[in-house]
């Protein structure tokens, strides 16, 4: 898992589909999603990190972009 489009597409075979219209909120809201599949055990340990790992570094480019 090395893209947005990828930790898109793993929450999308659980049926999450994010759309805002505001990547910055749509990023926060995936992380939160993910956690609570990681919590609940839908997800393993690993897909979490990898994941959660691509959105930070998202996030970061994210906010880079705006000032």
């Amino acid at each position: 898992m090395n893209t947005l489009y990828d930790v898109q597409q793993l929450l999308k075979k659980f049926g999450h589909v994010v759309y805002f219209g505001n990547r910055e909120l749509e990023i926060e809201f995936m992380m939160d999603e993910l956690k609570e599949m990681y919590l609940s055990h839908v997800i393993e340990r690993e897909q979490w990190i990898q994941a959660a790992g691509v959105l930070q570094r998202e996030l970061e480019q994210t906010k880079q972009r705006k000032k």
